[in-house]
């Protein structure tokens, strides 16, 4: 299979997928003091997180812990009851989850979420939708725009695909794909909106440890290839002590502990939320 580091970089008529700072140089993500209650139930409390450019940041907890509940308001899914959510310098609070996703910030689902009905290669190029410049008579006529565009954007995922070993599967449906390959399609159609922040969320569910082993090279791959930074939301200690630079712990909504991942392993509260002895 042929590898993010020894692939060929995608054809320069498509803009890179890079990374970028914040206004203040030190953050690309930041949230303040942010919360959201659901009736009386507090599922993020005052979570404040900084994630720098280019780094590989996990978020972790136990169950029910607010984590993906965290990856819904960075995406506009929900919107924090109090707080404020910064990327890039820009406030995103209260954007909606496409205005979100054009700035530069994509995400992978802990449930696997493929278009059934659809090819491995129409999956992914549904994610071009945010960057098209056709219009809709473009579309009805037929006209060079809507060529050029089609044909871009095809060209496009197309060298994704390849890069990810997919690209034999191109005309098979996005669920006939074993489950691993399944997990690798979902991160292709997520890296195909060109983002600068890609959030992972438990993106080693379901895999064996050979599958396991192969993430970790892969997340660093696409960090460093495509020039990324990462925010990753996983259970499994292996992957998130193997690949993350920074670590974040969460119980019951509120952030316990921050540090590198020895610390966090050594951290008193967080073994007893969540490591266990």
């Amino acid at each position: 299979m042929t590898t993010p580091n020894d692939a060929p970089r995608p054809h320069t008529s498509t803009p890179p997928l890079t990374s970028a700072s914040g206004a203040d140089g030190v953050s690309i993500l930041k949230t303040e003091k942010c919360s959201i209650r659901f009736g009386g139930l507090v599922a993020v409390n005052t979570l404040d997180m900084n994630v720098r450019p280019g780094e590989i940041y996990g978020l972790i907890g136990p169950n029910g812990a607010g984590k993906t509940t965290i990856f819904n308001l960075l995406t506009g899914v929900y919107e924090p009851t109090a707080g404020e959510i910064y990327f890039q310098g820009e406030r995103i609070d209260g954007k909606r989850p496409y205005e979100i996703a054009a700035l530069g910030i994509s995400r992978t689902f802990q449930n696997i979420r493929l278009f059934p009905s659809m090819s491995v290669l129409d999956n992914v190029l549904t994610a071009c939708h945010i960057h098209t410049r056709q219009t809709l008579a473009d579309a009805v006529l037929r006209t060079p725009r809507f060529s050029a565009d089609e044909r871009e954007h095809t060209d496009f995922c197309m060298e994704l695909l390849e890069i990810f070993g997919l690209a034999r599967y191109r005309d098979e449906g996005g669920t006939s794909l074993p489950y691993g390959n399944q997990r690798r399609l979902e991160i292709v159609r997520a890296l195909a909106t060109r983002p600068k922040l890609l959030l992972l969320d438990e993106p080693a569910a379901g895999m064996n440890p050979s599958e396991q082993d192969d993430l970790l090279n892969l997340i660093r791959q696409i960090r460093d290839r495509f020039r990324l930074t990462i925010l990753l939301v996983e259970h499994n200690m292996k992957v998130v002590m193997g690949v993350c630079e920074r670590i974040q712990v969460v119980d019951y909504g509120k952030s316990i502990a921050l540090g590198l991942p020895e610390e966090i392993r050594n951290d008193p509260k967080v073994i007893e939320a969540y490591l266990g002895d």
